[in-house]
């Protein structure tokens, strides 16, 4: 699996958060039960950076927490017949990687929510990046059922690495 990380902020995070990305990442594929070996990209900013991108690439005017940019289609979440069918449309070949996508979160966002639900900076974090790779992987919460089952997934995920909202 490559993971590429690029931090274009000054803010500290007081937790190892390339550790953090990588078990969330590594957990929600084992979960998703992703076949592929795979390539994502993660860039931590601040707010405005952030809305600028939101504004360009959704219509929306203000800062968010984060944003996805999946590579993969999918005609329901985690089915990976779309891959199977075009391989040179989503595997890097220099790696034999699936390009899974790209997540960009604000670390000024972490802070503000971290905060705001009274948790953990690296909860709020990690919460986060299970958010995005469920998006990643083709979940999407536009309507209240999808909502919930991307709230169970998240929650599940961070419960299997014992970041709660409490302990971590």
């Amino acid at each position: 699996m490559t993971i590429l990380v690029e931090n274009e902020v000054n803010r500290e995070l007081d937790f190892d958060y390339e550790e953090v990305i990588e078990a969330v990442i590594n957990k929600t594929l084992e979960t998703e039960n992703c076949p592929y070996e795979t390539e994502v990209n993660v860039l931590l900013t601040g707010n405005g950076e952030i809305h600028t991108a939101n504004k360009e690439f959704r219509g929306i005017d203000r800062p968010t927490d984060v944003l996805s940019f999946p590579m993969v289609d999918y005609d329901y979440p985690s089915d990976f017949s779309y891959v199977e069918a075009n391989p040179e449309s989503y595997i890097n070949p220099e790696t034999d990687e699936l390009l899974l996508g790209d997540i960009m979160i604000s670390v000024d966002k972490v802070y503000e929510q971290a905060d705001e639900y009274g948790h953990s900076k690296k909860r709020e974090f990690a919460f986060l990046i299970a958010h995005s790779m469920l998006h990643l992987l083709g979940y999407d919460h536009i309507d209240e059922a999808e909502r919930k089952v991307m709230e169970v997934k998240q929650e599940a995920i961070l419960d299997a690495l014992g970041i709660t909202r409490n302990g971590g």
